[in-house]
Order: C-alpha cells, then structure tokens, then sequence
C-alpha cells in the first residue's frame, strides 16, 4: 500500500496498539482508538483484569512491554480485512465488549452500517476483531517503517461523561520519519518541564483548593501582579484606538440570554442562580456581548455617534465539565480582554484593520509568532448557528475580501465560526511551537438585530448597527498559563512579579540594602530585601530558583563605593554598577517591554 497518509497509520497502529494489550491481558475491555495529531490513543476498562486474583492496575513500567508487543505482532504481516456485518453478527463478536456493544446500538439507532476489521493472517480465524469505519493499512507490513513510542498513560472517562466508567488511556506518537519522533518527544520533554501547573506552584503564582471548587483559581500576589499587566497592556493597546473601558455585573435575567441566543444554544455551559427573594431566573454571564448590547441600546444612537466601541474585563463564568479543566487551560472562572464594537457596516473594514493592527503589536510585544484562521460556518450543519443564510454569506465574505485585500495569509476552517458569525482567529505559535488559539475578531450582523439596536443615519431612516466582538489574547487567566509555558517561567523584566532582589552579603550590610530596595520602590521597580539567615550563594542559587530577573549583591565593597553588584538572569554576573545607573537601565527594559 503505496503512499499511505500518515493518520491512516496512526489509526491502524492503534489496532494493533488493542490488539497487544488484549495478547497481554485478555479481560481487558476496548474503548475507542482514534488517530490523533502526532499520533494515537486507545481506551481500556483494566477493571477485570486479575493478576494472582488482585485487582491490575496499568502503570507506565508496562508500556515498553506493549510496544515490544506491537513490534512483534507488526513483524508478522497480519492482514487487514473489512467486513460489513449486521447487528446480530456485530453483538455475538462483541459479546463480551460492553463499550463495542453500546456503540453498534447506537450506530442501529441511526441507521449507520456497521463495519469491523479483522487484524489477522490471509485467513479470518483467530483474529484480532475491531468495531470501526476504517480505513487501515493493508497489512502490519505497511507499518515497519512507521516510528512510534507509547508516551503515557491518563483517565479518560467513557464517551467524556463523568457518570461513565473511567477508562486507561494509553497515548502513542507516531511519525514517518525517526527524526520527526525524536524532535517531538524532545518537545513534549521540554513541554513537561514547563507544565505551566508545576511552575505556577513553584514560582508561587496561583493556587487550587477543593474548599474553593475545581476550575476557580486562586491568585496570589505574584500571579495577581502578573495577571493584572497583561490586562493593563490589553487595556492600553484598546484605548490605542479609541475603546473605553465599562463595567457589568456578573448575573443576569435569563430573558437576556434568551434574547442573544445564549439560552438557546448555549443554556447547558451556564450556571443557574438561585435568589431567595424571587422567582425570576438569573444566570452568571459566559460571555459580555449581551450586556454591551444593552449599554447601546441605552439611548438613541446617531451615525455621527459611529462607531462605538467598549471594552470590558469583567469575570466571566462557564460550567465546564470536571474532566476537562486543566490548570488555567479551562477554567469556570475567568475574564477575557473583551471589546464591541458597534458601527455602520462602511466601517467595519477600517475598524478589524485596527484591530488586527494591536494584536499584531502584542504578538510582537510577547515575542510569539501566529497565523490567521478563518473560521466559517458548518453549511452541512446549518441550524447550529443563528441568522439566516443571506446574513452568513455577506459576513463571511466581507471577512475574506477584507484578508485578501490586505494579503494576510490565513487558513479557511469551516465549522469554527462562533454561532452568531464567522471571524478571524489568532493561532499563536510559543517558543515550543506548539500552537494556541488567542486574539479572535469577529464579525456579528445577528445580535444586533435580536436586540432590536438602532442608529439614525444620514438620510433621517433607522438602520442597523454590525457588532465586532475582539479579544487581544483572549483570557488573561488562559493565556498567563501559555506566558509560564513560553517563558518556561522566567518572565522578562516588565512582567516579572518581583523584577529585583537585594540581597545583603551578611547582617552587616542590611541597612545599606534596605537604602537600595527603598531607592528601587520609589522608581516604582517591583523589588524584594532577602536577607534570610543563609549564605549569599544560597540565596543567590534561590533568587536563580524563582526566576529573578536580577539579583543586587551588597557587600563591603559596593557599600563603601555606593554601588551594587548585579546578577542578571541570563547573564550571570555584570560586575559592579552605580545604583542610578541600574535603575536607568532597568528602568528602559521596562518601558520598551524588553529582556
């Protein structure tokens, strides 16, 4: 099988990933085993497996015995052979596969044919059987040249409810070439080491508890310092052009929400709240646009009033799935750097023009490199979206002549468009690579009108205003988990919780370190005394430990001379330096964003 793609590789090299693990242990029950980007996984339900009549659990000192397994079962050129079968043939292969057995109910439920792969010599007997829709390779000889490793082990509950069984997923990268393996494993090694969770606890910066609630992140003072300039920046680049920052409560009637659509398309990702002094229904806010809607339609807008843009930084609240928070990847807590705009639709050019003209200076400010996605509507899924289909082709199409007018390269993908428009999407690149979706503008004719906004234009007659909706890097709270990752925790100089510690030699010279830290405080240079009872090459091994952009060493020397000695991250030692001249400099690192 010449030329085979790769995710057609992944997904047979998951069969055979089943096919090893039922070899080694045959109780074990199949989940699914979906190919993946840079791989695969498949799910097992170990609970019936019994090793000298004690309950196996699978741990990660067992996964280079499988993979020696798929080696031996890929060097013997099993064949793979589709069938399509009936449901009474599917569920006496399947009848002892719970998992197998609920999904051919469901594929008879909507009339869907039902296919298996038999993963075995030339004749069908004595095979590895699988429920799947294909396609594979012909034969495990095609997969010889294919490099894998199973990578870890994780919980995933069945068809992702956690009222289901939770299951063992085993995850495998995959590529063509070895080269390509090594680099990615290289990656996800480095990865690791910066898991934004595990640095985030070291470096002090955010804390979970279970009194709190999973997904509700606790800042301390160091997260919170962080925390607070990315908005601030955020803030700054919108007033830029021309947004003013507003103001808006966290509950809401669910009339609002039924008005926008939220309620229609969106009920089951919100919290209910409940009021003891009344019947009417209240839920906490997903998202600002409705709110912003009602600050428009407040009083009667003029054209000459166009456009009007707001931007909000209020906490925003999503009741997502237990099994799906991750950190500050997925919160139920968060804001986002939220902008509207409101304007005539002759506007709307000039207005993403601008948009896309700060976000480009916070990629730049950040040091990230990104590409645009052009995320349209699902035509084949049409009554997912609100509005009608005159309403999506001219949005969709002013967004794209708008990228090709300006000769920004950008991917189309269809299906990711927001339910009320399409937009553009900021895919960001950090210094692993790996790609994150941040800023996002997008373009809404459908709220406006549900809300009935209006302005008076030029010719006396009333018109409809277009909403964009913008965020420069989305949720200050997801993208401080990204900023750990990117900077592997050693944030530059400007965003740098504690940008200086001074750190006396001994007792001796605390006052003249205190003189330093208050000269530093007074230039508004976020600054620590540590003085704790340790050696100076402890505490600067420490200060190395927690980041510190800088670290000024005071001693004899530098007191008698009214000097410091500076450390610097990522260079090491700078040698002596006169206190003005240190606060000039730092000072400039600050104000260009720099280091």
């Amino acid at each position: 099988m010449a030329d085979v793609p790769i995710e057609i590789k992944r997904h047979s090299l998951a069969h055979v990933l089943a096919m090893a693990v039922l070899d080694l242990w045959p109780d074990t029950k199949l989940g699914i085993g979906p190919a993946i980007e840079n791989g695969f996984y498949y799910d097992f339900d170990f609970r019936k497996v019994k090793i000298q009549k004690q309950e196996f659990k699978l741990s990660p000192d067992e996964l280079p015995r499988i993979e020696k397994r798929m080696h031996e079962i890929i060097e013997k050129d099993f064949k793979f052979i589709k069938e399509e079968i009936d449901a009474k043939k599917a569920k006496k292969i399947f009848e002892n596969q719970p998992y197998k057995l609920e999904l051919i109910e469901e594929l008879v439920k909507e009339k869907k044919p039902i296919t298996i792969y038999y993963t075995c010599p030339s004749k069908i007997k004595n095979c590895f059987v699988d429920l799947c829709a294909g396609p594979h390779v012909d034969s495990t000889k095609d997969l010889r040249s294919t490099n894998f490793k199973l990578t870890k082990i994780a919980g995933a509950y069945w068809r992702g409810s956690e009222e289901n069984p939770m299951l063992t997923r085993i995850y495998a990268a995959a590529f063509e070439s070895l080269a390509e393996l090594k680099n990615y494993l290289k990656i996800q090694e480095e990865a690791e080491k910066r898991d934004h969770r595990k640095l985030g606890k070291d470096l002090g910066l955010f804390v979970f508890s279970d009194l709190v609630g999973p997904g509700l992140p606790l800042y301390t003072f160091k997260g919170a310092t962080i925390r607070n300039i990315i908005v601030d920046y955020s803030n700054q680049l919108r007033e830029k052009i021309g947004y003013k920052e507003v103001h808006t409560p966290q509950i809401n009637k669910a009339e609002l929400f039924k008005v926008s659509g939220h309620y229609e398309k969106y009920k089951d990702s919100m919290f209910k709240v409940i009021s003891n002094y009344t019947d009417e229904e209240y839920y906490l806010k997903p998202m600002n646009c409705p709110q912003h809607t009602q600050i428009y339609a407040s009083q009667m807008r003029s054209y000459r009033d166009l456009p009007i843009r707001i931007a909000d930084f209020a906490m925003l609240y999503r009741d997502e799935k237990p099994g799906e928070l991750s950190g500050l990847s997925r919160l139920r807590a968060f804001s986002q750097d939220d902008g509207h705009c409101f304007c005539t639709e002759d506007q709307i050019k000039d207005e993403f023009s601008s948009l896309l003209a700060v976000i480009e200076e916070a990629m730049k400010t950040y040091k990230m490199d990104y590409f645009i996605r052009l995320s349209l509507r699902d035509e084949k899924n049409k009554e997912k979206y609100l509005g009608d289909d005159k309403t999506w082709k001219q949005s969709q199409k002013i967004l794209e002549d708008l990228l090709k007018e300006k000769k920004i390269k950008y991917v189309r993908a269809e299906g990711e468009a927001a339910f009320y428009g399409p937009k553009m999407d900021l895919v960001a690149k950090d210094s692993l690579g790996r790609e994150w979706q941040l800023s996002t503008i997008q373009l809404d004719f459908n709220m406006p009108k549900r809300f009935g906004l209006e302005y008076v234009s030029e010719d006396g007659k009333k018109y409809t205003p277009a909403m964009i909706h913008s965020a420069i890097v989305g949720s200050p709270d997801r993208f401080l988990g990204i900023l750990i990752e990117h900077y592997a925790g050693a944030f530059p100089v400007w965003l740098a919780p504690v940008q200086v510690w001074v750190a006396p030699v001994s007792e001796k010279h605390e006052k003249y370190a205190e003189k330093i830290a208050e000269d530093l405080k007074e230039n508004e240079i976020r600054v620590e005394l540590n003085n704790e009872n340790e050696t100076i090459s402890k505490r600067i091994r420490e200060g190395e430990l927690q980041k510190i952009p800088y670290i000024l060493v005071v001693g004899d020397k530098e007191k008698n001379s009214n000097t410091v000695r500076v450390r610097e991250r990522s260079k090491g030692d700078l040698g002596e330096m006169k206190i003005d001249k240190f606060v000039a400099k730092i000072k400039l690192e600050i104000k260009q964003r720099s280091l």
